[in-house]
């Protein structure tokens, strides 16, 4: 008669010691994010408009998927020119679920000219861009508003849940 000797148990005599234990597991979003200088979208936006002197107005839409949390970011990185605010909404439960909101001061934007997929006119007469070219891994939607430049990110998995429609809704509930 044949002895089956499981897979798992040669890889542990192999090894001499197995890794599965509790602190292997991924740590969760609200301690990754705050070591990387993410801090709730309220206090982040406070900064970036104490910094800039200037009111920066966001959406009142969100993306229709589902999201379990909310970050914020101000990059003061040079004095003005790379300095940003960065709104993001993912979820731990569908990693897919990744919405971003970047923000700049217009005289600093950041040309994707040579990337557009599409133009769609907003509300108060603006274009706005829509991008969706896979190298970048998220559908993108450009668009200037009150001297600011906006770009929302979607990530291209969820990318068929939130269309560009969607995208142009969400920068329209900024004119509230």
């Amino acid at each position: 008669m044949k002895k089956i000797i499981p897979l798992l148990f040669i890889f542990v005599i192999a090894n001499g010691e197995t890794h599965a234990n509790a602190d292997n597991a991924p740590q969760p979003f609200e301690v990754i994010f705050p070591e990387v200088g993410y801090k709730t979208v309220e206090a982040a936006l406070w900064e970036f408009e104490k910094h800039f002197q200037q009111e920066l107005k966001l959406p009142l839409r969100v993306p229709p998927i589902s999201f379990t949390h909310h970050f914020g970011r101000f990059s003061d990185l040079d004095g003005e020119i790379n300095d940003s605010f960065e709104m993001k909404m993912i979820s731990d439960q569908y990693p897919e679920n990744h919405f971003k909101i970047d923000v700049r001061p217009v005289k600093y934007n950041i040309p994707f000219d040579r990337y557009v997929s599409k133009v769609y006119q907003l509300t108060d007469g603006k274009k706005a861009t829509y991008i969706e070219d896979p190298r970048f891994g998220f559908n993108m939607l450009v668009f200037e508003k009150e001297g600011w430049q906006y770009v929302f990110s979607i990530d291209n998995e969820a990318a068929h849940k939130v269309t560009p429609e969607i995208l142009v809704q969400i920068a329209n509930s900024i004119d509230y």
